[in-house]
């Protein structure tokens, strides 16, 4: 899809939609309809020429593209083509998906973007593009935000649809690759076993505030079944990551800087398959390790991180530590940032992100030398 050229007007994000539902004057959430007529009037009393000739040209190649808009929830998919357009309301299911992918298919839709919402999208997602539409997942924060930058403080589903629609639209989304069944094998493996790390953690814990016999003996029982199955979990794992051979090479490289260890590389390979194909800067802040500026003016602010995945930033937190034990180079760069009187959480942070990038870097070397060896 062609953006918007320089010079056109500061409104035309409003106006160029020319579809019949917003041709008869009908006002929609976003005022379309009426800046669309200021709009026609504007141009009716200026001369035509070959610049305005050739906005008018990109303005009809932009509204050729259609964009559906879904708000998800945990029973219903809310279906809007455009801020004004046709719109639907599908269950949540299998069955649902495939009617929103054949409304889809009806109204000529070119790409469905709809927000991650924690795993409710993921059926719908897998559905549509199982049926050959490009989908696009976006980030929920932003969209709101978009919406209230609109001036739109209202939230319904039906609202949030073609609120999303819009966005999508303007910021030129483009879909989202599929994970491969093995990834997302991998990824399922790796946050069930998160999640009984977690519970065993706790078990444990509360087990040294308890004195009597039978509740002892409960929480062995318990602790003995989580152990059981965070070990068929672990070596679930092994094998997932063992039958395919880029991720054996990975594994070797990540597994050469001391510290780094199995429950290290399966998050990456799990959360972050981006690793190796980006710059340092981009999985930076893909991973929210990466200082962002609060400039203005003479006055400079300080850089916080914000966003990114919040699992990989965890265990990063953690092993960057472990890794400056044996490594001379962190030593001496925490030992630096130390005798700068830098806080603790900024070296914390400061070790994280070089242990990212050297992964990164480790990740970048292996890709490019299996690359050049298979066919």
């Amino acid at each position: 899809m062609l953006g918007r050229q320089d010079g056109d007007c500061c409104c035309e994000g409003f106006a160029i939609s020319r579809t019949p539902h917003a041709a008869g004057g009908a006002r929609d959430p976003f005022g379309r309809a009426a800046v669309g007529e200021l709009w026609d009037r504007r141009r009716s009393h200026v001369r035509p020429n070959s610049r305005q000739t050739s906005i008018a040209r990109t303005r009809q190649v932009t509204v050729a593209k259609n964009i559906c808009g879904v708000d998800v929830s945990s029973f219903s998919l809310d279906a809007r083509i455009d801020p004004a357009g046709p719109s639907g309301v599908f269950a949540n299911t299998a069955e649902g998906s495939l009617d929103l992918a054949a409304f889809c298919r009806q109204h000529n839709v070119e790409l469905v973007a709809m927000e991650a919402t924690g795993g409710y999208e993921k059926q719908a997602f897998a559905v549509l593009c199982a049926q050959g539409l490009p989908v696009a997942l976006l980030n929920p924060r932003t969209v709101r935000r978009f919406a209230e930058a609109m001036g739109l403080l209202e939230k319904t589903d039906r609202i949030d649809a073609g609120v999303i629609a819009r966005f999508a639209d303007t910021k030129r989304s483009v879909p989202t690759t599929p994970a491969s069944a093995a990834q997302q094998r991998l990824r399922a493996l790796v946050t069930r076993l998160g999640q009984l790390t977690e519970l065993q953690t706790a078990q444990r814990n509360q087990r040294l505030l308890v004195s009597e016999a039978t509740v002892l003996a409960s929480f062995r029982e318990v602790l003995a079944l989580l152990t059981a199955q965070i070990r068929t979990l672990e070596a679930a794992i092994i094998e997932v990551i063992a039958a395919d051979p880029l991720w054996q090479k990975l594994d070797q490289a990540f597994r050469s800087i001391k510290g780094v260890a199995d429950r290290t590389v399966a998050r990456l390979m799990a959360e972050m398959p981006e690793i190796g194909l980006l710059s340092n800067k981009a999985v930076s802040k893909l991973a929210g390790l990466a200082p962002l500026a609060r400039d203005s003016g003479k006055h400079q602010g300080k850089r916080p991180i914000r966003g990114g995945r919040s699992n990989v930033r965890a265990i990063l937190f953690v092993v960057a530590g472990v890794v400056r034990r044996y490594d001379a180079d962190f030593a001496a760069f925490h030992q630096r940032l130390a005798a700068a009187g830098k806080p603790k959480k900024v070296i914390r942070i400061a070790l994280a992100h070089k242990l990212l990038v050297r992964l990164n870097a480790k990740a970048r070397q292996t890709r490019q030398e299996f690359s050049a060896v298979t066919p």
